[in-house]
């Protein structure tokens, strides 16, 4: 079963930038609020598919469009041309810990989390000890999560995804966060996922983790497949 099929996707984006002027055109620009713009293409004509049961990494320097491609198969953004299919549940970690409540604490937030991912109560409640252990965080359960630090946010929200029974799993450079000891239990769970028939497709920095465990990667450079 193909998981992901990408067709000739392309995404531009609108930047500002400096160009010289003269005297007045700066003035105009100054009290119009409106500043000289450029066309940039994110990506360009990028096709694949992606199988159940694979993990592929998405590799390449920094403004290769990866952050992009993964938005765009998630749904944050629309491609200016091509088209993305998917046929099963995804769940997005591209920032993290996106979607946590600072004011409310770390059992409201599963509970948020884990409803916004179509789980009922009763599952959430089944799910929810198991959770926190994940994370590492079993004694903080009932702590509003403005106090955790980034890593303790990064590990709750890692976990709180795997719970939820992603068929389709995107992560950006989720490996590169955390302790030494969390990112081989985070793989080793993704690994479980993978056997069960779900898809990852990830972007890491990590070129031990691309050459164990990814089945296959995709090379971007200037948002073009190489």
């Amino acid at each position: 079963m193909e998981r992901i099929i990408a067709t000739k996707i392309s995404k531009k984006f609108k930047i500002g930038f400096k160009k010289h002027q003269s005297f007045l055109a700066r003035l105009i620009s100054l009290f119009s609020g409106k500043e000289p713009q450029k066309e940039i293409w994110a990506l360009k004509d990028v096709s694949f598919s992606i199988n159940n049961g694979e993990i592929v990494g998405i590799v390449g320097p920094n403004g290769s469009g990866k952050s992009t491609l993964l938005r765009i198969i998630s749904g944050i953004y629309k491609p200016e041309k091509g088209e993305v299919r998917t046929n099963g549940k995804i769940i997005s970690l591209i920032n993290l810990d996106v979607g946590l409540q600072s004011r409310l604490t770390m059992k409201d937030n599963i509970f948020l989390c884990c409803s916004l991912f179509d789980l009922g109560r009763e599952d959430i409640k089944d799910r929810l000890e198991s959770i926190a252990q994940f994370a590492e965080l079993e004694n903080f359960i009932d702590t509003k999560i403005y106090q955790f630090s980034n890593g303790m946010l990064q590990r709750l929200a890692f976990s709180i995804a795997i719970h939820c029974n992603p068929e389709i799993l995107i992560l950006d450079e989720v490996f590169e966060v955390g302790d030494e000891s969390f990112r081989k239990k985070s793989a080793k769970k993704i690994k479980e996922l993978v056997k069960k028939g779900a898809s990852v497709l990830l972007v890491t920095h990590n070129p031990y983790f691309v050459r164990k465990y990814c089945k296959r990667v995709i090379k971007l450079e200037s948002g073009k497949i190489q």
